[in-house]
């Protein structure tokens, strides 16, 4: 019977909100203990390759080897009670998270499909179907989207914290993502595409995120500028996170496409959300094998079966109703505990 559950993070917001989504739940459901947060060491250079690419791989067939290598990487371990799950996002927390479980006989838990690893040697492996899990073994569940630690109760306190002058009417959620390895969001894109926006008859919240880069954020700032009730721009304001508040508040979300991760937690906010597109790139081998922004249309089509999501740039009434919301009880973060749950 699971006591406590202990997130690992690699320091990147994204994979951390993935894992708290998961771990609040248990504690939500099962009465589950959050411990404090672990900080997983990084390596770069040839220790990163030696560390998480080559002697990793030993972890999956070796229980005894966990504690040595653990050793290796520099992170003291401490006791910890039984009856713990260990829970990490990401493949560079994954083999803390795997070897810890190991060694102090625990359980382990990892959110989206380790690179080295897989998914196998884990108690728990939550794959997000986008991710390619191929035939999920019965230690896998596969989510729509990425969990994530929005909770609808809590969204109009935060909304109250941040907005508090902000009552009813239309407002506008807009969250704006940035360049990856699969898409190019540009200051040209930004003035070509949101410039229309600034025309919504009714309020504008706007974040933008650490992808999204310097230039495109000063494009975004003159295009907003005095018409933005309010406007975070992360390339200045990297640690600050209004999404939640922004959610609480909000009768209208548009999100980039780039971004599963706010789509997911948008659409678990209760938002029919308007999917706004971005330039993709093209040309690199996992384009070319299907693995680049393929695979999120995919995930984007199923969300718009289910009325979660729709075509902002198809739907010319989006912004003129009242609100968009889908009615529907969606939460990947809660499904993925229960399963936990049931299967302890």
């Amino acid at each position: 019977m699971l006591k406590h559950v202990v997130i690992l993070s690699d320091g990147i917001r994204g994979h951390f909100h993935q894992s708290l989504g998961v771990a609040l739940w248990l504690q939500r459901l099962g009465g589950v203990k959050v411990e404090p947060v672990m900080l997983v060491p990084k390596f770069s250079g040839l220790r990163r390759i030696a560390m998480m690419k080559i002697l990793a791989r030993k972890l999956a067939r070796d229980d005894g080897y966990c504690r040595e290598w653990l050793k290796l990487s520099g992170l003291e371990v401490h006791e910890y009670e039984p009856d713990t799950l260990f829970i990490s996002a990401g493949s560079s927390a994954a083999p803390f998270c795997l070897s810890l479980a190991r060694s102090t006989g625990n359980k382990s838990a990892v959110i989206m499909t380790p690179s080295v690893l897989g998914t196998k040697p884990f108690d728990f492996a939550i794959v997000p179907e986008h991710d390619l899990p191929g035939i999920a073994d019965t230690n896998t569940i596969t989510t729509l989207g990425a969990p994530n630690h929005i909770y609808i109760p809590e969204l109009e306190e935060a909304a109250q914290k941040l907005f508090p002058e902000i009552h009813g009417g239309k407002v506008l959620a807009l969250l704006i993502g940035g360049s990856d390895a699969n898409y190019k969001l540009s200051a040209e894109w930004a003035r070509e595409t949101l410039t229309p926006l600034k025309d919504f008859d009714g309020k504008i919240l706007l974040t933008t995120s650490r992808r999204t880069g310097r230039e495109a954020d000063d494009a975004i700032e003159n295009i907003f500028a005095g018409r933005a009730e309010y406007m975070l721009l992360a390339s200045r304001d990297p640690d600050t996170n209004p999404i939640p508040a922004m959610l609480g508040t909000a009768s209208h979300v548009l999100v980039t496409e780039d971004s599963v991760s706010m789509v997911s937690e948008a659409v678990t906010a209760g938002f029919r959300v308007g999917l706004v597109r971005v330039p993709r790139v093209t040309g690199h081998v996992k384009d070319m094998l299907g693995f680049g922004a393929r695979r999120f249309d995919e995930l984007f089509a199923r969300m718009m079966s289910k009325g979660l999501l729709e075509e902002f740039a198809d739907s010319p009434d989006f912004l003129n109703s009242a609100e968009q919301r889908h009615g529907k009880n969606f939460n990947e973060a809660k499904r993925a505990a229960e399963w936990i749950l049931a299967h302890q």
